[in-house]
C-alpha cells in the first residue's frame, strides 16, 4: 500500500519549475496521503522538502522518477563526517533516523565538515558502500524504511555552504510541511467516529466528541492555510528567521493539539473495538502516535514562548486578529 500511495503523492506534487508557488497545493497532497497511509506521507514530505531545499540552495536537482530523503537527524551515539579531497567530498560514519533508506534513490544528508556543518546530496544508486543497520522495530511507522545508515567514503555533493541548511527561513517553512502530513493523519484517525455518527449508531456523547474533533481540525486547517499563503509570498525567502521559526512552531503545536484531540475523542467515543478489530485503524493510530512525536513537545512550546515575548517583526504584545 505504501508504494501505491507514495507513487500517487509524489506524482501529484508540484515541483517544477519550482515548488515555491504551490505551497498549499503540495501540503494538500501530503494531507491526503496522510489520511490513508502515514508512511507514504512521511516519504512524500521528505521528497517535497528536498525539492524545496535544492531549489533554494542549488547543488542538486530533484528529477522526475527519483525519490529523495532528507537525513538531517543526529544522536550522541552517531557521527557523520565529510572530508574533501582534490576530486570532491566523501562521507564516512553513521546517520540515524534515515527514512526511506530502503527505497530512496537520493538523499540530502547533513554532516560535519572541516569548515562546519554542511548539507550534501548523495546518489544512493551509485553508492554500493552504504549499508543499513539498526532496523526499525516498533509497530508505528514500520514501513517508512527508517534505519541508521552507515557511509564509508561515500561520494557526496555539497548543497549550499557551511551552516546554510539551518540558518535560513526556508528551513522553518519546510518544518510546517510535516504538520500537513500530521493533519491528514488526524483526519484519517477520526474515521471510526465519523462513521459511527453517519450510520446512526451514535448518541449525544458521540456527537459531542465529533464536535470537538471538528473544531480542532478546523482550527488546525485554518492555521495551515494562513501559513501556506505567507510562505508562498514573494518576501518569505528573506524574512527574519525568528519570524519563520515562530510561525512553524506555532503551526506544528496547533496541529499536534488537533491530533491529540482526535485520538482522545475518537478512542473515548468508540471504545476498544476499532483498535482491536479494525487492522487499518489500529495501524494508523500507531503510525500517527509515532509520527507526531517528531514534535519536540514542551521544548518546542518553551521556544515558542520565548519567541512570542521578543520583538521579531510582529507585535510584541501577543497575537491579534
Amino acid at each position: 500500500m505504501v508504494g501505491d500511495t507514495l507513487a500517487r503523492a509524489v506524482a501529484a506534487l508540484r515541483l517544477h519549475p519550482t515548488p515555491r508557488g504551490h505551497v498549499l497545493a503540495n501540503w494538500r497532497v501530503l494531507a491526503e496521503a496522510g489520511e490513508h497511509d502515514l508512511d507514504a506521507a512521511r516519504l512524500a514530505e521528505a521528497h517535497l522538502d528536498a525539492a524545496t531545499i535544492t531549489d533554494e540552495l542549488g547543488g542538486a536537482v530533484v528529477e522526475a522518477g527519483s525519490l529523495w530523503g532528507v537525513w538531517a537527524a543526529g544522536s550522541p551515539e552517531t557521527a557523520l563526517h565529510a572530508t574533501p579531497d582534490g576530486s570532491g567530498w566523501y562521507l564516512t560514519g553513521r546517520k540515524p533516523w534515515c527514512s526511506g533508506s530502503d527505497r530512496c534513490t537520493h538523499a540530502l544528508v547533513t554532516a560535519t565538515a572541516p569548515d562546519g556543518d554542511r548539507l550534501f546530496a548523495v546518489d544512493l544508486r551509485a553508492s554500493d558502500e552504504i549499508r543499513n543497520g539498526d532496523p526499525w522495530r516498533g509497530v508505528g511507522m514500520r514501513d517508512s524504511g527508517t534505519a541508521t545508515v552507515r557511509f564509508t567514503a561515500t561520494r557526496a555533493y555539497p548543497v549550499g555552504g557551511p551552516g546554510t541548511y539551518l540558518d535560513r527561513p526556508g528551513f522553518w517553512h519546510g518544518a510546517v510541511g510535516v504538520a500537513a502530513a500530521w493533519f491528514g493523519g488526524a483526519v484519517g484517525a477520526a474515521a471510526p467516529l465519523r462513521d459511527r455518527l453517519a450510520s446512526g449508531r451514535g448518541d449525544e456523547h458521540d456527537a459531542a466528541h465529533l464536535g470537538r474533533v471538528d473544531a480542532a481540525l478546523a482550527a488546525a486547517a485554518a492555521v495551515l492555510r494562513e501559513d501556506a499563503a505567507e510562505i508562498a509570498a514573494p518576501g518569505a525567502p528573506t524574512e527574519p528567521v525568528a519570524r519563520a521559526r515562530r510561525r512553524a512552531i506555532r503551526a506544528r503545536a496547533s496541529v499536534e493539539d488537533a491530533v491529540e484531540t482526535v485520538l482522545r475523542s475518537t478512542g473515548r467515543a468508540t471504545g476498544p473495538r476499532p483498535l482491536a478489530f479494525d487492522a487499518h485503524h489500529a495501524r494508523h493510530v500507531a503510525d500517527l502516535e509515532v509520527f507526531v512525536r517528531q514534535s519536540h513537545a514542551e521544548r518546542d512550546l518553551a521556544a515558542l514562548g520565548h519567541l512570542a515575548s521578543e520583538v521579531d517583526g510582529d507585535r510584541a504584545d501577543g497575537v491579534r486578529l
